[in-house]
């Protein structure tokens, strides 16, 4: 993969340093970085030191080497640069959510198909995660039959004294179920084979954090394609006593047995994370996902020579965003949930 040569613009969020580590692990040769923050700039060079930091991003944008951007730049900033970076010829890779309204997705759409260009979210708790993928094997495989609902459970760790303002403001991050319930849009997709889905209902609500109005710290959906369902819960609300930032888990219901997932932390006492769990016919296994190959920054460099989807459909891409997109505007039509008075 040495002929694939990719710059990050943007690293607002912890999440580029998994999305640069994933290219590197590809084999993706890395030259070179834009971000006017000098503190977080300074921070990336410590993890990815010897790589130069580019003052003016139209170097990148203009350098006809270079065929992939990477970013996790403020969330709705990734959508106007992806534009941009599709525009000047190149791909790109933006940490989820990939845009924080449904008027962005559109605009993105319609460039990315005028461009043929790659417009890749990396939707970590599948992409990145071991388990995910160990998982999405088995049920492909046929191992609990055919696949009846997902339960996806998305808790957070708010860490409000260390985040930026425009963590709370509702316009900048798209609000909880865009933001944090990509991920399990996405693997509702992934793990039913759906190529849509309809939302049932949908809600928001900020229910311990009066002091950031502009927070929503609690989200929750239900969604069904044809005969399978799914609901989604996620939250700002991990309390100090769990050693991790959240105790993400994943049921996936079949018809001859079910898998579950707890991705980052097991409660009962296994050590470390990517813990799965199948029960079927034969019985109950636990199987440790933690040296399972992951392969979307692979597939993605390939995707990129060879002008191919095998990291992702570009169409379930962008189907989990305009359906957490759409579940969003439900639920602030409806109105958020408050605490009781």
């Amino acid at each position: 993969m040495s002929a694939l040569r990719f710059a990050v613009i943007g690293i607002n969020h912890d999440h580029i340093n998994g999305q640069t580590k994933c290219m590197l692990d590809a084999g993706a040769e890395f030259v070179g970085f834009h971000a006017p923050e000098d503190e977080l700039a300074a921070q990336f060079s410590e993890r990815f030191p010897g790589v130069p930091r580019i003052a003016d991003k139209r170097r990148i944008l203009e350098d006809k080497s270079i065929q992939l951007v990477v970013s996790a730049s403020i969330l709705d900033e990734r959508a106007p640069l992806g534009i941009e970076v599709m525009r000047h010829g190149k791909d790109f890779m933006s940490d989820k959510p990939g845009m924080v309204s449904l008027e962005q997705l559109a605009e993105v759409r319609k460039v990315q198909a005028e461009t043929k260009r790659i417009y890749s979210i990396c939707y970590s708790e599948h992409l990145e995660q071991r388990s995910t993928v160990k998982a999405g094997e088995l049920v492909h495989s046929g191992r609990i039959g055919r696949v009846v609902q997902t339960v996806g459970l998305g808790p957070h760790r708010i860490r409000k004294p260390q985040r930026p303002e425009w963590f709370f403001d509702r316009k900048r991050y798209g609000g909880v179920l865009t933001d944090i319930a990509s991920h399990q849009f996405e693997q509702f997709l992934f793990f039913t084979g759906a190529a849509d889905a309809q939302i049932l209902s949908a809600t928001v609500g900020n229910l311990a954090n009066p002091d950031k109005p502009g927070l929503q710290d609690f989200g929750d959906v239900h969604l069904r394609t044809g005969d399978m369902t799914g609901y989604i819960r996620v939250d700002w609300y991990t309390p100090d006593g769990l050693p991790v930032w959240g105790d993400g888990r994943l049921t996936i219901l079949g018809t001859e047995g079910y898998v579950e997932l707890r991705k980052y932390v097991d409660i009962a006492g296994r050590p470390g994370g990517d813990h799965l769990f199948v029960v079927d016919r034969n019985g109950i296994e636990h199987i440790d996902c933690s040296q399972v190959d992951l392969p979307y920054g692979r597939q993605l460099a390939n995707d990129i020579l060879n002008r191919t989807e095998t990291a992702m459909p570009q169409a379930r891409c962008f189907k989990a965003m305009e359906l957490a997109l759409t579940a969003q505007a439900m639920a602030e039509k409806a109105g958020p949930l408050t605490p009781a008075r």
